[in-house]
Protein backbone atom coordinates (compact mmCIF):
# COMPACT_ATOMS: atom_id res chain seq x y z
CA UNK A 1 0.00 0.00 0.00
CA UNK A 2 1.48 3.35 -1.04
CA UNK A 3 1.09 6.16 1.44
CA UNK A 4 3.08 9.05 -0.04
CA UNK A 5 5.39 10.17 -2.80
CA UNK A 6 7.61 8.12 -5.08
CA UNK A 7 11.22 8.30 -6.09
CA UNK A 8 12.83 9.10 -2.73
CA UNK A 9 16.51 8.16 -3.11
CA UNK A 10 17.06 7.82 0.66
CA UNK A 11 14.79 4.98 1.76
CA UNK A 12 15.35 2.06 4.10
CA UNK A 13 13.30 -1.09 4.48
CA UNK A 14 11.79 -2.00 7.83
CA UNK A 15 10.54 -5.57 8.28
CA UNK A 16 8.64 -6.89 11.31
CA UNK A 17 8.56 -10.68 11.70
CA UNK A 18 6.13 -12.04 14.25
CA UNK A 19 5.10 -15.55 15.20
CA UNK A 20 2.40 -15.65 12.53
CA UNK A 21 2.65 -12.43 10.52
CA UNK A 22 5.06 -10.29 8.53
CA UNK A 23 4.84 -6.55 7.83
CA UNK A 24 7.18 -4.47 5.68
CA UNK A 25 7.53 -0.76 5.02
CA UNK A 26 9.76 1.80 3.34
CA UNK A 27 10.86 4.57 5.66
CA UNK A 28 12.19 7.91 4.46
CA UNK A 29 14.76 10.27 5.95
CA UNK A 30 12.11 11.95 8.13
CA UNK A 31 10.95 8.67 9.67
CA UNK A 32 7.77 8.51 7.59
CA UNK A 33 6.50 5.27 6.13
CA UNK A 34 6.09 6.08 2.44
CA UNK A 35 4.90 2.61 1.47
CA UNK A 36 3.86 -0.41 3.46
CA UNK A 37 2.52 -3.87 2.81
CA UNK A 38 -0.61 -5.41 4.21
CA UNK A 39 0.28 -7.66 7.12
CA UNK A 40 0.76 -11.16 5.71
CA UNK A 41 0.07 -14.34 7.64
CA UNK A 42 2.81 -16.94 7.36
CA UNK A 43 2.57 -20.63 8.22
CA UNK A 44 5.54 -20.69 10.59
CA UNK A 45 6.83 -23.79 8.81
CA UNK A 46 10.47 -22.94 9.28
CA UNK A 47 12.87 -20.18 8.25
CA UNK A 48 12.62 -20.87 4.50
CA UNK A 49 8.84 -20.39 4.44
CA UNK A 50 8.99 -17.27 6.61
CA UNK A 51 11.76 -15.85 4.42
CA UNK A 52 9.55 -16.43 1.36
CA UNK A 53 6.72 -14.50 3.07
CA UNK A 54 9.14 -11.65 3.84
CA UNK A 55 10.23 -11.42 0.21
CA UNK A 56 6.58 -11.39 -0.93
CA UNK A 57 5.90 -8.48 1.43
CA UNK A 58 8.92 -6.60 0.14
CA UNK A 59 7.82 -7.07 -3.47
CA UNK A 60 4.35 -5.83 -2.51
CA UNK A 61 5.87 -2.43 -1.69
CA UNK A 62 6.23 -1.72 -5.40
CA UNK A 63 8.96 -0.11 -7.49
CA UNK A 64 10.07 2.22 -4.67
CA UNK A 65 11.94 -0.78 -3.21
CA UNK A 66 14.61 -0.19 -5.83
CA UNK A 67 15.59 2.98 -3.94
CA UNK A 68 16.18 1.18 -0.62
CA UNK A 69 19.73 1.49 0.68
CA UNK A 70 19.44 -1.15 3.39
CA UNK A 71 17.02 -3.16 5.50
CA UNK A 72 16.32 -3.60 9.19
CA UNK A 73 14.51 -6.64 10.53
CA UNK A 74 12.68 -6.72 13.87
CA UNK A 75 12.03 -10.20 15.20
CA UNK A 76 10.65 -11.47 18.51
CA UNK A 77 13.84 -13.23 19.49
CA UNK A 78 17.19 -13.12 21.16
CA UNK A 79 19.56 -11.99 18.43
CA UNK A 80 23.21 -11.43 17.73
CA UNK A 81 23.09 -8.22 15.66
CA UNK A 82 26.79 -8.39 14.83
CA UNK A 83 26.27 -11.59 12.85
CA UNK A 84 22.60 -11.03 12.00
CA UNK A 85 21.72 -14.32 13.70
CA UNK A 86 18.49 -15.21 15.46
CA UNK A 87 19.79 -17.09 18.48
CA UNK A 88 16.45 -18.15 19.92
CA UNK A 89 12.92 -17.29 18.84
CA UNK A 90 10.51 -19.36 20.98
CA UNK A 91 7.34 -18.48 19.08
CA UNK A 92 8.97 -19.15 15.71
CA UNK A 93 10.78 -22.20 17.11
CA UNK A 94 14.08 -21.00 15.63
CA UNK A 95 17.58 -21.49 17.00
CA UNK A 96 20.77 -20.10 15.47
CA UNK A 97 19.19 -19.00 12.18
CA UNK A 98 21.48 -16.75 10.06
CA UNK A 99 18.59 -14.50 9.08
CA UNK A 100 20.66 -11.44 8.21
CA UNK A 101 23.03 -13.16 5.76
CA UNK A 102 20.13 -15.00 4.09
CA UNK A 103 18.18 -11.78 3.59
CA UNK A 104 21.28 -9.93 2.38
CA UNK A 105 21.68 -12.50 -0.37
CA UNK A 106 18.00 -12.42 -1.27
CA UNK A 107 17.59 -8.63 -1.24
CA UNK A 108 21.02 -7.55 -2.38
CA UNK A 109 21.10 -5.07 0.51
CA UNK A 110 22.92 -4.76 3.84
CA UNK A 111 20.64 -6.08 6.60
CA UNK A 112 20.48 -5.35 10.34
CA UNK A 113 18.65 -7.80 12.62
CA UNK A 114 17.35 -6.66 16.01
CA UNK A 115 14.92 -7.76 18.71
CA UNK A 116 11.40 -6.47 18.04
CA UNK A 117 10.95 -4.60 21.33
CA UNK A 118 14.31 -2.86 21.00
CA UNK A 119 13.39 -1.96 17.43
CA UNK A 120 10.12 -0.46 18.66
CA UNK A 121 12.05 1.44 21.34
CA UNK A 122 14.37 2.98 18.75
CA UNK A 123 11.43 3.87 16.52
CA UNK A 124 9.57 5.61 19.35
CA UNK A 125 12.70 7.42 20.51
CA UNK A 126 13.59 8.66 17.04
CA UNK A 127 10.16 9.44 15.62
CA UNK A 128 7.46 8.73 18.18
CA UNK A 129 6.66 9.41 21.82
CA UNK A 130 10.31 9.62 22.88
CA UNK A 131 11.26 12.65 20.82
CA UNK A 132 13.19 15.38 22.58
CA UNK A 133 14.69 13.32 25.42
CA UNK A 134 18.00 11.57 25.95
CA UNK A 135 16.73 8.71 28.14
CA UNK A 136 13.79 6.41 27.47
CA UNK A 137 12.28 3.14 28.62
CA UNK A 138 9.87 1.51 26.19
CA UNK A 139 7.69 -1.36 27.44
CA UNK A 140 5.77 -3.40 24.87
CA UNK A 141 2.93 -5.34 26.49
CA UNK A 142 1.57 -7.84 24.03
CA UNK A 143 1.48 -11.63 24.00
CA UNK A 144 4.64 -11.33 26.06
CA UNK A 145 6.37 -8.31 27.58
CA UNK A 146 9.43 -6.82 25.91
CA UNK A 147 11.29 -3.59 26.28
CA UNK A 148 14.21 -1.43 25.37
CA UNK A 149 16.39 1.17 27.05
CA UNK A 150 17.84 4.33 25.57
CA UNK A 151 20.43 5.96 27.82
CA UNK A 152 22.24 9.15 26.79
CA UNK A 153 20.93 8.67 23.28
CA UNK A 154 22.18 5.08 22.91
CA UNK A 155 20.13 1.90 22.61
CA UNK A 156 21.57 -0.41 25.24
CA UNK A 157 22.50 -3.92 24.20
CA UNK A 158 24.14 -5.45 27.27
CA UNK A 159 26.89 -8.05 27.49
CA UNK A 160 24.94 -10.63 25.47
CA UNK A 161 22.59 -8.15 23.79
CA UNK A 162 19.70 -8.92 26.15
CA UNK A 163 19.30 -5.52 27.84
CA UNK A 164 15.72 -4.35 28.13
CA UNK A 165 14.08 -7.68 29.04
CA UNK A 166 11.84 -5.86 31.49
CA UNK A 167 9.20 -8.59 31.24
CA UNK A 168 11.47 -10.93 33.15
CA UNK A 169 12.25 -8.80 36.16
CA UNK A 170 10.76 -10.24 39.36
CA UNK A 171 7.88 -8.27 40.85
CA UNK A 172 6.48 -11.02 43.14
CA UNK A 173 9.11 -13.28 44.70
CA UNK A 174 8.06 -16.89 44.25
CA UNK A 175 4.95 -15.77 42.35
CA UNK A 176 3.23 -17.06 39.23
CA UNK A 177 5.18 -19.31 36.88
CA UNK A 178 6.55 -17.41 33.92
CA UNK A 179 7.31 -18.60 30.39
CA UNK A 180 10.98 -18.39 31.41
CA UNK A 181 12.50 -20.51 34.21
CA UNK A 182 11.63 -17.90 36.84
CA UNK A 183 8.54 -17.22 38.93
CA UNK A 184 6.96 -13.85 39.67
CA UNK A 185 8.11 -12.07 36.50
CA UNK A 186 6.25 -9.00 35.26
CA UNK A 187 5.29 -10.97 32.15
CA UNK A 188 3.60 -13.64 34.30
CA UNK A 189 1.08 -11.01 35.46
CA UNK A 190 0.53 -8.44 32.70
CA UNK A 191 1.21 -10.12 29.34
CA UNK A 192 -1.56 -11.23 27.03
CA UNK A 193 -1.05 -14.90 27.86
CA UNK A 194 -0.98 -14.14 31.60
CA UNK A 195 -4.18 -12.04 31.50
CA UNK A 196 -5.95 -14.88 29.72
CA UNK A 197 -4.63 -17.39 32.23
CA UNK A 198 -5.64 -15.26 35.24
CA UNK A 199 -9.07 -14.62 33.71
CA UNK A 200 -9.79 -18.31 33.16
CA UNK A 201 -8.76 -19.06 36.73
CA UNK A 202 -10.96 -16.25 38.03
CA UNK A 203 -14.02 -17.41 36.07
CA UNK A 204 -13.64 -20.97 37.32
CA UNK A 205 -13.35 -19.64 40.88
CA UNK A 206 -16.36 -17.31 40.47
CA UNK A 207 -18.69 -18.62 37.72
CA UNK A 208 -21.42 -16.16 38.59
CA UNK A 209 -19.20 -13.07 38.50
CA UNK A 210 -17.51 -14.24 35.32
CA UNK A 211 -20.70 -15.26 33.53
CA UNK A 212 -20.73 -12.34 31.09
CA UNK A 213 -17.07 -12.80 30.19
CA UNK A 214 -17.57 -16.52 29.63
CA UNK A 215 -20.70 -15.91 27.56
CA UNK A 216 -18.86 -13.41 25.35
CA UNK A 217 -16.67 -16.21 23.94
CA UNK A 218 -18.81 -19.26 24.65
CA UNK A 219 -16.52 -21.16 27.01
CA UNK A 220 -13.98 -20.66 29.76
CA UNK A 221 -11.24 -22.16 27.61
CA UNK A 222 -11.88 -19.54 24.92
CA UNK A 223 -11.16 -16.58 27.22
CA UNK A 224 -8.03 -14.64 26.26
CA UNK A 225 -6.70 -11.13 26.83
CA UNK A 226 -8.65 -9.77 23.87
CA UNK A 227 -11.92 -11.08 25.30
CA UNK A 228 -11.10 -9.54 28.68
CA UNK A 229 -10.31 -6.09 27.27
CA UNK A 230 -13.39 -6.13 25.01
CA UNK A 231 -15.63 -7.05 27.95
CA UNK A 232 -13.95 -4.41 30.13
CA UNK A 233 -14.57 -1.72 27.49
CA UNK A 234 -18.21 -2.86 27.37
CA UNK A 235 -18.49 -2.22 31.11
CA UNK A 236 -18.22 -5.73 32.57
CA UNK A 237 -17.14 -5.17 36.17
CA UNK A 238 -15.48 -8.58 36.46
CA UNK A 239 -13.24 -7.84 33.47
CA UNK A 240 -12.54 -4.30 34.61
CA UNK A 241 -11.29 -5.70 37.92
CA UNK A 242 -8.99 -8.07 36.05
CA UNK A 243 -7.53 -5.18 34.05
CA UNK A 244 -7.23 -2.99 37.15
CA UNK A 245 -5.14 -5.74 38.75
CA UNK A 246 -3.02 -5.80 35.59
CA UNK A 247 -2.44 -2.07 36.02
CA UNK A 248 -1.33 -2.52 39.61
CA UNK A 249 1.34 -5.03 38.63
CA UNK A 250 2.46 -3.06 35.60
CA UNK A 251 2.69 0.03 37.80
CA UNK A 252 4.87 -1.84 40.29
CA UNK A 253 7.25 -2.82 37.52
CA UNK A 254 7.50 0.71 36.16
CA UNK A 255 8.06 2.17 39.64
CA UNK A 256 11.09 -0.11 40.02
CA UNK A 257 12.44 0.89 36.60
CA UNK A 258 11.98 4.60 37.29
CA UNK A 259 13.77 4.30 40.62
CA UNK A 260 16.71 2.35 39.15
CA UNK A 261 17.15 4.10 35.80
CA UNK A 262 15.72 7.61 36.30
CA UNK A 263 14.47 7.94 32.69
CA UNK A 264 13.13 11.12 31.15
CA UNK A 265 10.28 9.16 29.51
CA UNK A 266 8.49 5.85 29.80
CA UNK A 267 6.58 4.77 26.70
CA UNK A 268 3.96 2.03 26.94
CA UNK A 269 2.84 0.15 23.85
CA UNK A 270 1.69 -3.19 22.55
CA UNK A 271 -1.66 -4.83 22.04
CA UNK A 272 -2.64 -5.00 25.71
CA UNK A 273 -2.08 -1.27 26.18
CA UNK A 274 -3.91 -0.50 22.93
CA UNK A 275 -6.80 -2.67 24.11
CA UNK A 276 -7.00 -1.07 27.56
CA UNK A 277 -5.44 2.44 27.48
CA UNK A 278 -6.47 3.02 31.13
CA UNK A 279 -3.28 1.17 32.01
CA UNK A 280 -1.28 4.29 31.17
CA UNK A 281 -3.09 6.37 33.77
CA UNK A 282 -2.72 3.63 36.37
CA UNK A 283 1.02 3.43 35.76
CA UNK A 284 1.34 7.21 35.91
CA UNK A 285 -0.44 7.28 39.28
CA UNK A 286 1.64 4.38 40.61
CA UNK A 287 4.87 6.18 39.73
CA UNK A 288 3.64 9.43 41.25
CA UNK A 289 2.84 7.61 44.51
CA UNK A 290 5.61 5.03 44.68
CA UNK A 291 8.76 6.23 42.93
CA UNK A 292 11.41 8.40 44.53
CA UNK A 293 10.11 11.99 44.33
CA UNK A 294 12.84 13.56 42.12
CA UNK A 295 12.58 10.76 39.56
CA UNK A 296 8.77 10.65 39.77
CA UNK A 297 8.50 14.37 39.11
CA UNK A 298 10.90 14.29 36.18
CA UNK A 299 9.58 11.32 34.21
CA UNK A 300 6.90 11.61 31.52
CA UNK A 301 4.76 8.53 30.97
CA UNK A 302 2.57 7.99 27.90
CA UNK A 303 1.48 5.69 25.11
CA UNK A 304 3.57 5.06 22.06
CA UNK A 305 2.73 7.15 19.01
CA UNK A 306 3.73 4.70 16.30
CA UNK A 307 1.46 1.82 17.35
CA UNK A 308 1.98 -1.43 15.43
CA UNK A 309 4.39 0.33 13.04
CA UNK A 310 7.00 1.10 15.71
CA UNK A 311 9.00 -2.02 14.89
CA UNK A 312 9.05 -1.20 11.16
CA UNK A 313 10.20 2.39 11.73
CA UNK A 314 12.74 1.39 14.37
CA UNK A 315 14.23 -1.45 12.33
CA UNK A 316 14.57 0.77 9.26
CA UNK A 317 16.22 3.48 11.33
CA UNK A 318 18.68 1.02 12.85
CA UNK A 319 19.64 0.07 9.29
CA UNK A 320 20.05 3.77 8.47
CA UNK A 321 22.24 4.26 11.53
CA UNK A 322 24.40 1.31 10.52
CA UNK A 323 24.78 2.69 7.01
CA UNK A 324 25.80 6.07 8.41
CA UNK A 325 28.57 4.54 10.50
CA UNK A 326 29.89 2.64 7.49
CA UNK A 327 29.74 5.59 5.13
CA UNK A 328 33.27 6.72 4.23
CA UNK A 329 34.14 10.17 5.49
CA UNK A 330 35.00 12.80 2.91
CA UNK A 331 38.59 13.95 3.21
CA UNK A 332 41.04 15.77 1.04
CA UNK A 333 44.27 14.24 -0.14
CA UNK A 334 47.42 15.52 1.44
CA UNK A 335 49.91 16.90 -1.05
CA UNK A 336 53.12 14.97 -0.93
CA UNK A 337 56.13 16.98 0.01
CA UNK A 338 59.38 17.01 -1.87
Amino acid sequence: MRTSGRGDPDLFLGIDIGATKVLAGLVDARGRIVARSDRRVHRNDGPAHVLAAVLEEVRALGPEVAHARGAGVAVAAQVDPRRGTVLYAPNLRWRNVPLGPRLERALGLPVVVENDARSATWGEWKHGAGGGGSDLICIVVGTGVGGGLVVDGRLLGGSVHAAGEVGHMTIVAGGRKCSCPNRGCLEAYVSGWAIGQRAREAVRADPTGGAALRASVGSVSGIDAGAVTRAARAGDRFSIDLMDATGIWLGAGVVALVNVLNPARVVLGGGVVEGWPNLVGQVRNAVRRGAQPPAARAVRIGRGKLGSLAQVVGAAWLARDRAATRRPKASGRRASGG
